[in-house]
């Protein structure tokens, strides 16, 4: 006998905030001017959801991808697509012609839509694809005159809304597929660790094809009834200027531990101007103990954090007592409220206080697994815990301190950056036999990769060769700082590269430059 299936409507806190509080202000776009309250809002995406469902036809499952710097149009889109049971496709706009056509013939998706800077990419990029790429800010002026059509059907809160593609180990990126379950219980976990409450004001400045801007940014302050600002994207003394200015009242912004840095060293930084920030957050990379002691002394409390693209928000520091997250300084926090987690050793037993094991998640934020990929597990085939290949340790008060990411990935800019794939691109070169790319300490993006490059016999390669072909192939944050032609790659007894004597040579190299 087959269990009962029981259907679990989708949460739909906007929906819930426009009858609870529909003149209170819920969207600003800093850089259009657009105003929303709750109840304008509720109106807009169901206004967009009927142009979807018109387009669409039977709009549930297909994909509807979006290309550009962040818009209001974009959170609007994301919503309806989720009441009707569309897949939101956010895409990077960094990434290449040849990145980005990977990733919508994966994706197959119905609609692209693409902001004036990016429409010609677009079309390049969909051009072999049955897709239509139309200009996002006419599509938005179009539904906006179109009577609100609120979905006859509530989707699952179980079935996928988002599509998030993110890197992979093997050189191809993967899409992690995430329902309205997921959003809401990161939402939940953020906005508690963090204080975001309906008296809040978020400023989001991070890029919208990334979990922290669509999600933890955008999401979290709608679902608590909160106001959200939404810029087109970082700028040093623009983000001061807003975090400083009184009438805007912002409490709380996000951003890599890079821009906390250029914000603080920036001639117009002035702290006593930004105390009445509630929380300055920071995620996407670790966060120097240093830097958070400097902020802490000047009266700004810092909050980091760890997540991921399958999981959303996982760790936090809590904020309610600067003392501890001082002395707690370089830890990524405690567990969020929705979430569990192990620490394991390499035979799956979980090892003891103090000792370093590998990090696996269990919660209901917990993506189901990805889009169109068998080959990868999925959470229900690996019983409900996601393992991360990250390693940390976790003190007597429950704190994590994350010991090494995934293996051989580093973080540049924010931007995770996986070797394997830059690896790929150069072996594109008939001339090049071996080649291992590291990511080495850097004080501007905080990690950079570098390649160390071996030439095949009776062949000649220069590195300005290897950069010039790597131009137009991955993005300009992917392409190693660094190319070092080399006679040969260190490797254990099995042929494995032994990229941790690599990084200590980068390690020395950089401490003492020829």
């Amino acid at each position: 006998m087959t269990a009962p299936f029981h259907y679990q409507p989708m949460p739909d806190p906007v929906a819930f905030q426009a009858g609870a509080q529909p003149d209170k202000l819920a969207m600003v776009d800093l850089t259009s001017g657009q105003r929303f309250t709750y109840a304008g809002l509720d109106r807009a995406i169901n206004q967009c959801a009927g142009w979807l469902a018109d387009r669409l036809g039977e709009p549930a499952g297909q994909r509807v991808a979006v290309l550009g710097r962040n818009d209001a149009a974009m959170p609007i889109l994301h919503l309806a697509a989720a009441r009707l049971g569309v897949i939101f496709v956010p895409l990077n706009w960094r990434l290449t012609v040849p990145e980005l056509a990977f990733q919508i013939g994966d994706s197959t998706p119905t609609l692209l839509l693409a902001d004036s800077d990016f429409l010609d990419t677009a079309k390049a990029a969909a051009q072999d694809t049955a897709t239509q790429v139309l200009h996002l800010g006419d599509a938005a002026s179009l539904w906006a005159t179109l009577p609100p059509v609120r979905p006859a059907r509530i989707p699952s809160a179980d079935q996928p809304s988002t599509l998030l593609y993110t890197s992979g180990t093997s050189g191809l990126p993967k899409g992690a597929l995430l329902t309205e379950s997921n959003l809401f219980f990161t939402t939940v976990n953020f906005s508690l660790m963090n204080r975001v409450t309906a008296a809040s004001t978020v400023l989001c400045d991070m890029p919208l094809f990334h979990i922290v801007g669509l999600v933890t940014m955008v999401r979290t302050p709608l679902t608590q009834g909160a106001t959200l600002l939404l810029s087109r994207g970082f700028d040093p003394a623009t983000t001061l200027s807003r975090l400083m200015d009184p009438d805007l009242g912002i409490t709380h912004y996000m951003g890599v531990p890079q821009m906390a840095q250029t914000l603080r060293q920036h001639p117009d930084y002035q702290a006593e101007r930004l105390r009445g920030l509630v929380a300055l957050c920071t995620g996407g990379a670790p966060m120097p103990a240093a830097l958070t002691q400097r902020f802490s002394d000047d009266g700004i409390t810092i909050a980091d954090g760890y997540g991921m693209s399958e999981a959303g928000t996982v760790l936090g520091v809590p904020i309610n007592d600067r003392q501890r997250i001082l002395a707690k300084a370089g830890s990524a926090g405690i567990p969020g409220p929705t979430v569990s987690l192990r620490l394991v050793d390499d035979e799956g037993c979980d090892v003891p206080e103090g000792a370093v094991g590998e990090l696996w998640i269990s919660g209901p934020n917990l993506s189901p697994g990805y889009w169109n990929r068998p080959d990868l597990p999925t959470l229900a085939q690996q019983g409900g815990w996601l393992r991360t290949g990250d390693a940390a340790r976790r003190d007597a008060d429950g704190f994590y301190y994350l010991v090494d990411r995934k293996k051989d990935m580093y973080i540049s800019g924010g931007e995770n950056v996986y070797p394997a794939e830059i690896e790929a691109a150069i072996l594109e070169l008939d001339s090049i036999a071996e080649v291992a790319v590291i990511g080495v300490p850097d004080e501007r993006w905080g990690e950079a990769g570098w390649a160390y490059i071996v030439v095949r016999a009776g062949h000649a390669l220069t590195a300005e060769q290897v950069t010039a072909h790597l131009e137009g192939r991955v993005a300009r944050y992917k392409r190693p700082q660094r190319v070092i032609i080399t006679d040969t790659l260190p490797r254990t007894g099995s042929g494995k590269v032994q990229k941790h004597m690599l990084v200590r040579q980068a390690l020395a190299d950089n401490t003492n430059p020829p």
